[in-house]
């Protein structure tokens, strides 16, 4: 491929990526962040975390995100009763061939949908935790490959705890960001109430573009590996993350709040991360910004509060923002 062609094929995977924007941001008012974090997990091939009250369009986004891709889609709504084989599938016997055969289950679709993901039980997560990880599955001793394109995004409420079950450490941490929505404005809410007035009146449906095709998608992520980091910007992550497991280096009262740090994941999520960002702001090279804009959503579920830091009152971001403050940017 020659120069001029490369550039013109980035050019179109750019426009493609603005149209697919344009696309959410016409059902999803006022979440810009929520949009601009979803096409970063896209970008960095990492499954996100959507934490939020009822009410606040984490499902409505990622309905919206998956209709505008062709690729196949599935959501699972998860429950106290649900096991593995509802989600990896499982082997049925035909009586009249007189053997088993496997029938696979929504996992092995390329966009997943965890709803309320925090109600499975373990055995569950479990069989989740292969297929994130591994991008595998594994049923009676035999391992079943996913899509090349295979994302999972779940979502949680942070409030309602009844009949649920806390993710284990191991599993937040195969989440590439956990992004947490509020509220939205008066403006952007008067907005959605004449938007839904107007689709009662009119029976008007957003319908889906399939903009990105799975070869665009790779494409796209190519070209976000290519993104130029300065290695000063590599130590600065790497300091960052180093941060969170000995805070009482760069904060003297944070000295007992955390209960441990950040696993070396976390430096390459980030890493990836401000790379995808730095793409979808159309620059070929990352900028402190682009790590600082993201380090709350990448360390915020891989670090542990300790018995301390509750009892002050002191939270996840207070201590991830002030060693954002502390540690020297380059």
């Amino acid at each position: 491929m020659s120069e001029q062609t490369a550039i013109q094929a980035g050019e179109g995977l750019n426009n493609k990526l603005a149209t697919l924007r344009r696309h959410i941001q016409h059902t999803i008012v006022g979440q810009n962040q929520l949009v601009e974090r979803l096409l970063i997990g896209l970008l960095a091939d990492g499954h996100l975390l959507l934490e939020g009250l009822p009410g606040l369009a984490k499902t409505t986004a990622v309905h919206t995100l998956a209709d505008g891709m062709a690729l196949s889609f599935r959501r699972i709504q998860f429950t106290p009763d649900l096991i593995p084989g509802d989600i990896t599938g499982t082997d049925i016997f035909l009586s009249q061939q007189g053997e088993f055969k496997f029938i696979e289950g929504p996992i092995f679709n390329e966009i997943i949908l965890a709803d309320e993901i925090n109600r499975a039980p373990p055995k569950v997560q479990s069989a989740l935790l292969e297929a994130m990880q591994e991008r595998q599955v594994t049923i009676a001793g035999i391992t079943r490959k996913l899509p090349a394109v295979f994302q999972v995004i779940a979502t949680q409420n942070p409030l309602e705890q009844e009949g649920t079950y806390p993710l284990p450490e191991a599993q937040l941490d195969r989440f590439l960001m956990k992004v947490e929505l509020g509220y939205p404005q008066q403006d952007d809410e008067l907005e959605i109430l004449k938007r839904e007035t107007n689709k009662l009146q009119t029976g008007e449906r957003a319908s889906g573009l399939a903009v990105l095709t799975p070869d665009e998608i790779a494409a796209a992520r190519n070209e976000v590996n290519q993104i130029y980091m300065d290695e000063m910007l590599q130590r600065y992550i790497v300091t960052l993350v180093n941060a969170t497991r000995n805070p009482g280096a760069w904060i003297a009262e944070a000295k007992d709040w955390l209960a441990y740090g950040a696993s070396p994941r976390a430096t390459l999520a980030l890493a990836r991360c401000a790379r995808a960002l730095a793409y979808l702001r159309q620059r070929d090279f990352v900028e402190p910004a682009d790590i600082i804009d993201l380090t709350y959503e990448v360390l915020n579920h891989r670090i542990g509060l300790s018995f301390a830091a509750r009892a002050e009152g002191i939270n996840s971001r207070q201590i991830i923002q002030q060693l954002v403050d502390t540690v020297p940017v380059p």
